[in-house]
């Protein structure tokens, strides 16, 4: 078998970031920690960027985000519907940095720092939404076999995204090769996205 069709092969069944939500839930609650990493891999990101749209600075971010998940932790066995866990993990920090704001404002008249009008952005729905496509896009990455994944991950996730020679180098393959890889991998992509309905 060569290098090619060893990179299409299926993901390995596993706690991996491609798993069904029930799947990960039920691992995590069978204490398996290769789950609970996997699930934070795979929400990680959308946590976050629901966090800054909150207009959170960097130290709270970093806070906020480690709450949520000991929140999750602590919650994950209350999940009703388990394939639900995107908009679950979304309330969630929603609420998180909904508390944290009112502290935050609390603090603020206490030490009579109120700053009329500088009221952090509220949060429209249409915002929730593309942050909520934009997990469901990263979804369909994990989706992808594992040098695909790999590959756009580099390509396109990495800040700044990594240079072919180095994107060769990593994955072992000859340099003229990649760009025909990515484009059969973004095919691939593609076909996901559709039957998700996002394009």
């Amino acid at each position: 078998m060569n290098a090619d069709q060893q990179g299409d092969r299926p993901a390995q069944p596993g706690p991996h970031p491609g798993l069904e939500d029930r799947l990960l839930v039920g691992s995590c609650l069978r204490g398996d920690q290769r789950a609970w990493n996997a699930l934070v891999d795979k929400y990680g990101r959308l946590v976050y960027a629901v966090v800054l749209r909150y207009g959170v600075d960097a130290d709270d971010a970093s806070d906020l985000f480690q709450t949520v998940w000991v929140n999750v932790y602590s919650d994950l066995e209350k999940v009703r519907k388990r394939d639900s866990l995107r908009a679950w993990l979304i309330t969630i920090t929603r609420r998180r940095c909904h508390h944290w704001r009112q502290a935050k404002q609390r603090r603020q008249r206490l030490l009579q720092e109120s700053r009329d009008g500088a009221a952090e952005e509220i949060v429209e729905p249409s915002g929730m939404e593309r942050l909520e496509n934009d997990q469901r896009v990263r979804e369909s990455v994990f989706r992808l076999p594992e040098r695909c994944r790999e590959m756009i991950g580099m390509l396109f996730y990495a800040d700044p995204p990594v240079p072919y020679r180095e994107v060769a180098r990593k994955l072992g393959l000859a340099v003229g090769s990649i760009g025909f890889i990515r484009g059969r991998c973004l095919r691939k992509l593609q076909k996901l996205l559709e039957s998700e309905g996002l394009i």
